[in-house]
């Protein structure tokens, strides 16, 4: 299991401070990257959820809401390069289009290297990748088309993606479909990977829709808390419902599944009863986060909505905030860095078994990378991957 990173996303400068929304940034989008970054470490590097307590329940709530907020982030970032107010045209318009692709390709060659490692993290930048080159074509449409597209996307492509596994467990392609046999091909960033583009594109484009909002507006955050909650009620919500109401569901889920220390009850929001084997259609009932499910895609989004608009409001209201969450701030803005640093240091420790580290160890990836942006921020506007990947991303201005 792997957050991330829409820490793909984090590569264009940092806003000023003095103000909410300026150079095409928004400090709340940072902090709300931040806390993503936070997440995906207590995912990897945490307690395992199954443990039980206080902490193994915060724990849980980081598995799976945390990327999906880095990928509802994504599309965010995707819509700040390629111009918020309105979509950029001509010349300038292309060259945008230009610093996407780069930006594409460069996460797929990381992440692929990344995973050719072998270290125990499910490594999702190249997911990210394809993410960006897919949702690329949508980026003159408003919010509103692309809100029915997300939506849309949730509703039917699970459904397919159940079809699709399917299809594949009776007659899986190989060759250039499945290269590099280490790490993950085409066919696995579709449909069989750890973060199937199929199912998560859903997230990039509802991203991409709030970009295009007023977001500024006291009205259209409070009708976009509204939606958040409303979705995560819908998602969560109506997984227990359908789990305990659909005739056999709740006993087909158990039989299906594969247990990993929690009971299947728990399947409407949590990932401690295990994952979905693809045995049951029933399984398309639960909400769990890792499940590509329709619901588990409307709870988590309304989680993404909910956490963004927090950020957005609390930086604003209380600057003294701001100013103490700087450090987070800092960590949301260079969130490639700190996701490359995270398996670095899983490697470099030897961590074998993701999630179950103590916790003082998800302390001190906490604190280190927190210390390393901090100081980081002090001198450079970006971190360091997020300047390599800009530096990359300068070819764009050969595009006419």
């Amino acid at each position: 299991m792997t957050q991330n990173t829409g820490a793909a996303a984090s590569t264009s400068p940092r806003t000023p401070r003095q103000a909410p929304s300026s150079t095409g940034r928004l400090i709340g989008v940072d902090l709300a990257r931040g806390l993503a970054v936070f997440g995906m470490y207590a995912a990897h590097v945490g307690p395992d959820p199954s443990e039980g307590g206080a902490v193994g329940f915060v724990m849980e709530l980081s598995h799976g809401r945390a990327s999906a907020l880095f990928a509802f982030l994504a599309g965010f970032s995707i819509i700040l390069i390629t111009g918020r107010d309105a979509p950029k045209t001509g010349r300038v318009g292309r060259q945008a289009v230009a610093k996407v692709v780069i930006r594409a390709l460069v996460l797929l060659a990381v992440g692929t290297g990344l995973t050719l490692t072998d270290t125990p993290v499910e490594v999702i930048l190249a997911f990210y990748g394809l993410y960006f080159l897919l949702v690329l074509p949508l980026y003159r449409l408003g919010a509103r088309p692309l809100a029915i597209i997300a939506g849309v996307g949730a509703l039917a492509l699970p459904q397919i993606l159940y079809v699709v596994h399917h299809v594949l467990d009776a007659d899986e392609p190989g060759g250039i479909w499945t290269w590099p046999a280490d790490a993950d091909g085409l066919v696995s960033l579709l449909f069989t990977g750890g973060y199937p583009a199929l199912t998560w594109i859903p997230f990039v484009v509802a991203g991409m829709a709030v970009a295009r909002l007023d977001l500024p507006a006291t009205a259209v955050r409070l009708r976009l808390a509204l939606t958040g909650a409303g979705l995560a009620v819908l998602g969560y919500g109506g997984s227990w419902l359908a789990l305990r109401l659909v005739p056999g569901a709740l006993a087909a889920v158990a039989e299906s599944g594969w247990e990993d220390g929690g009971s299947a009850a728990s399947a409407w929001w949590s990932d401690t009863w295990g994952y979905p084997s693809g045995d049951s259609p029933a399984e398309l009932l639960v909400a769990s986060p890792h499940s590509e499910t329709t619901l588990s895609i409307v709870g988590n989004s309304g989680v993404a909505i909910l956490v963004l608009v927090g950020c957005l409001a609390a930086v604003d209201a209380f600057p003294r905030l701001r100013r103490l969450a700087r450090p987070v701030i800092a960590v949301g803005t260079m969130s490639l860095t700190a996701y490359v640093l995270h398996v670095v240091g899983i490697q470099v420790l030897g961590i074998e078994e993701l999630p179950g580290s103590p916790l003082h160890v998800l302390l001190g990836f906490l604190v280190t990378v927190t210390v390393f942006a901090t100081l980081w921020s002090r001198f450079f506007r970006r971190g360091p991957l997020e300047r390599l990947l800009g530096k990359a991303a300068e070819l764009a201005r050969l595009v006419h």
